[in-house]
């Protein structure tokens, strides 16, 4: 039996405002390309879709665009032109099985798009494998959140030194 590949990126960070969690979107969206998926977990309220709010506009802001970027909670997916690139958010809350990721056209948004995905545990084996996992959580004190980076892809572990997240 093969054992799951090891962790190159396990990173915890304390945002402590709201802000802080849109500026750690907004640093990583300059450096995000096709095929990169971020999985976003965390419950109700953690800070997912302001997470992916923040770092939309702030990739669109780099093309002197702006533009509203509701929910996809009841659409499941919204695509956006992010130059040459798109960029999708899905909100798999709703999906009552993982077969249904096909049905969206998320499996090839894998390879050709940046994927923000919140839910992923809906995906079931369809996670993939070279995805950032970020997981939210409110902080002790219920102001701020906790997170968790982690991925077992070099891209990774190197993106998020290259930026400099994470150090102190």
């Amino acid at each position: 039996m093969n054992s799951p590949a090891p962790h190159l990126l396990d990173l915890t960070l304390h945002l402590a405002t709201a802000d802080a969690t849109a500026s750690l979107a907004a640093t990583l969206a300059p450096a995000l390309k096709a095929g990169d998926c971020i999985l976003l977990s965390g419950p109700i309220g953690a800070g997912k879709t302001h997470f992916c709010r923040a770092l939309i506009q702030a990739r669109l802001a780099l093309l002197d665009r702006f533009e509203d970027v509701p929910s996809p909670t009841f659409t499941l997916v919204q695509v956006y032109d992010a130059g040459d690139v798109e960029l999708w958010h899905t909100d798999l809350y709703r999906l009552t099985g993982a077969d249904e990721v096909f049905e969206l056209g998320l499996d090839e948004a894998f390879d050709s798009a940046i994927c923000l995905v919140e839910w992923p545990d809906r995906l079931g084996s369809f996670e993939p494998a070279n995805a950032l996992s970020l997981t939210l959580a409110p902080d002790a004190d219920g102001e701020g959140r906790i997170a968790h980076l982690v991925s077992s892809s070099v891209r990774w572990a190197t993106v998020i030194d290259s930026l400099g997240i994470g150090r102190t």
